[in-house]
């Protein structure tokens, strides 16, 4: 009997491996994407086709007369939870991207306190999905994936839905590839980098290739349950950028700092937190049958190549990283003040 899938938001960094880990599976998938496009690696098998998701009508018709599986990458807030909802007579079950970013420690403190004095979360080691949550609403990209979540859960009736929290996302076609602070400083030419905490933070990152597996066994299972999304192994910033080293054929030196970066913009990496984020796949193992599928620096080489080649168009078309990367300077801000770091080195050298 044909199941039949249907993916919002496909050709983003996750949905494309995850609607080829569909079909690769025996899925009938449609594609959904404002572009309307299509990855070159997906089987001629896959439907695509062109849908806002903002839009009701567009994304219903989309559905059609129904699928076995509604899968969203581009979820966000409690008005996409009722969306979702709208279309549940249609649908067997959801599969939905939330975030680690939802987690708050025992004082209360999560990703959205981190700027402030002592805000940085301390979570249980490994995480477990029963840790609290932050207070839903509208303030912030954690409170909205908080609210998301507690809206599909109270309909757990209606729309059976497993909601996969994602830890530090990596792979190629990433908008904020953290790998981006060791690549570009390997292609500068920088022969020495400097690392806050001692190079010992740690930031549970996860491959697109593990969260389509994800996908691909909840869709399998239908059923209501929240389940951590991250690697098999949680490497330190240190660790990781000896993978990058590696892959790129660098050897700088690495100047390791005890606590917070020593001044602003000096080794402040994407990784870089004073306290462990590493996150507990036990449930997910219990809950799916989940088994590895890959490691961090097993798919280190692709997400580097990316990133190459991104940076090397956006140079012949004279632009820099910033224009390669628009959303991670939005985030981050400036990753490359190598004047402050030149500046700050020679005063430890002094």
């Amino acid at each position: 009997m044909t199941r039949r899938a249907v993916v919002i938001g496909a050709t983003g960094q996750i949905g494309r491996a995850a609607v080829g880990a569909l079909a690769g599976d025996g899925w009938e998938v449609t594609a959904l994407s404002r572009g309307g496009g299509r990855d070159e690696d997906w089987p001629d098998e896959v439907h695509t086709a062109r849908v806002d998701r903002s839009d009701d009508s567009a994304l219903a018709a989309a559905v059609g007369d129904g699928c076995d599986v509604l899968v969203d990458m581009v979820a966000y807030g409690p008005e996409h939870a009722r969306q979702l909802t709208a279309l549940a007579p249609r649908v067997g079950s959801a599969v939905v991207i939330s975030s680690v970013s939802v987690y708050e420690d025992d004082k209360g403190r999560g990703f959205d306190s981190q700027a402030e004095p002592d805000g940085f979360p301390r979570y249980p080691v490994p995480l477990p999905e029963d840790q609290r949550t932050v207070t839903l609403g509208e303030s912030s990209y954690s409170t909205r994936k908080a609210g998301l979540e507690r809206a599909l859960l109270a309909v757990a009736d209606r729309l059976p839905a497993t909601l996969l929290r994602a830890g530090a996302v990596h792979g190629p076609h990433c908008r904020t590839p953290r790998e981006l602070y060791f690549v570009k400083r390997n292609l500068d030419g920088r022969d020495r980098r400097v690392l806050a905490f001692g190079g010992a933070s740690r930031f549970h990152p996860v491959s697109v290739r593990t969260v389509a597996e994800l996908v691909r066994l909840a869709a399998a299972r239908p059923g209501t349950r929240v389940l951590n999304a991250v690697d098999p192994d949680a490497p330190t910033v240190a660790e990781i950028a000896g993978a990058i080293d590696a892959v790129m054929g660098a050897a700088p030196e690495t100047v390791l700092v005890d606590g917070p970066p020593p001044v602003p913009g000096v080794g402040d990496t994407p990784w870089s937190v004073p306290h462990p984020v590493i996150c507990d796949m036990t449930a997910a193992e219990r809950e799916l049958g989940y088994r590895p599928v890959t490691r961090y620096a097993d798919r280190l080489p692709e997400t580097v190549a990316w990133i190459e080649r991104r940076l090397a168009g956006h140079r012949r078309n004279g632009g820099d990283w910033r224009e390669a990367y628009p959303k991670m300077y939005a985030t981050y801000g400036d990753l490359f003040d190598y004047a402050a770091e030149d500046a700050w080195l020679a005063g430890r050298s002094a």
